[in-house]
This record gives structure tokens, C-alpha cells and sequence, in this order.
């Protein structure tokens, strides 16, 4: 399990993504071990997630029940947080860029947790808003994290905007499909 200090560390890399420090990416050490022991943080960002589908699904109707949706989501969840990494392994081996790919992928999952924290945190606020001011924190929520994957390609694989806009479009096209097939399968 994680300690505290790694998260400590792990959590200051990736604000220091965000802030585009070109140190961040020190934060996260260039090894398989380091790689695959980051996927822990999906751990820790669960609960942030599930207090997310709480608020999702209290305000949809669905024509699965309760258990079939938490198992569904759950396992959206699991693919969602490795398709990225997979598809990405062929990308980083056509490009010459297996070097960097551990700590890549290890970035992308520690920015997941403060992006979740600041994700329920924006979503609450949207909730208690008139609509149109919590439309638009929708909006710029959804802004911030294209921003925080693009800065993140930027500093840890020195990548240009377009490249990075590139991996974004293969990071978040797949989510979205994948987002319309359970929606579909759930009866959302």
C-alpha cells in the first residue's frame, strides 16, 4: 500500500505538473516498479469516484438495478483508469518512447488524485449553483483536466502541443465511447 509520504510526493508532482514546473516530473521514478506501483492510487481516487457516481445516478433514471450498475461502473472504472496505458505502450514503441513510459503512465495516474479531489469538489459546487454558473464550472473542470494531460505529455515526454492534443484525443475518445456504451447498456 502507499504511504503517506509517497503520496505526499506523488501529490506534489502532479500539482507540479499543473503549474509546469519542469521538475515535476522527478517526482516519479522513471521505473516499471515505480510504473505499476502508481495503479495503487487507484485505490485511493475509489471513493472520490463513487461519491462521483452516488451524485451521477441520484439524479438519472436507470433501467438496470443498483447492483448491476455498481458492478458495471466498477468495472468501467478498472478499464478506464488501464486502456489509456495500453494504448499507449504501442504509441511510446512506434515513437521510441519506452524510456519515458513509466513515468508517463506514472504522472497520468498520480494526477488522477488531486484532478478527483478537485473533480467531486467542482461538482458539489455545480450542483448547489444556479444552472448556468454550474454548467460553466462543468466546462471549465472539464478544461483544467484537458489541460492538466496535455502540460503533463508536454513536461514528461517534451512533446509539442499538437503531439499532446494527439494523446489526448486517443486518451479521451475510447473514455467516451466507452461512457456511451454503459450508458446505453444501463438504460441511462
Amino acid at each position: 500500500m502507499l504511504g503517506t509520504g509517497e503520496i505526499a510526493r506523488g501529490m506534489q508532482g502532479a500539482l507540479g505538473l499543473l503549474k509546469r514546473d519542469p521538475a515535476a516530473p522527478s517526482y516519479f521514478d522513471n521505473t516499471r516498479e515505480a510504473c505499476v506501483r502508481s495503479f495503487q492510487v487507484m485505490i485511493l481516487v475509489a471513493p472520490l469516484h463513487a461519491a462521483l457516481m452516488l451524485i451521477r445516478y441520484a439524479g438519472v433514471t436507470a433501467m438496470a438495478d443498483d447492483l448491476e450498475i455498481v458492478l458495471v461502473e466498477a468495472l468501467r472504472y478498472v478499464v478506464e483508469w488501464t486502456l489509456f496505458p495500453v494504448l499507449f505502450y504501442e504509441i511510446a514503441r512506434r515513437r521510441n518512447w519506452l524510456g519515458l513510459y513509466p513515468r508517463y503512465i506514472a504522472a497520468l495516474n498520480w494526477v488522477n488524485l488531486p484532478a478527483m479531489i478537485v473533480a467531486v469538489i467542482g461538482v458539489v459546487v455545480a450542483i448547489v449553483m444556479p444552472p448556468l454558473p454550474g454548467e460553466l464550472i462543468r466546462v471549465g473542470l472539464q478544461a483544467l483536466f484537458f489541460y492538466w494531460f496535455l502540460v503533463t505529455a508536454r513536461i514528461v515526454l517534451g512533446v509539442t502541443w499538437p503531439i499532446a492534443g494527439l494523446l489526448l484525443i486517443v486518451n479521451w475518445v475510447p473514455s467516451l465511447f466507452l461512457s456511451l456504451i454503459v450508458d446505453r447498456y444501463l438504460g441511462v
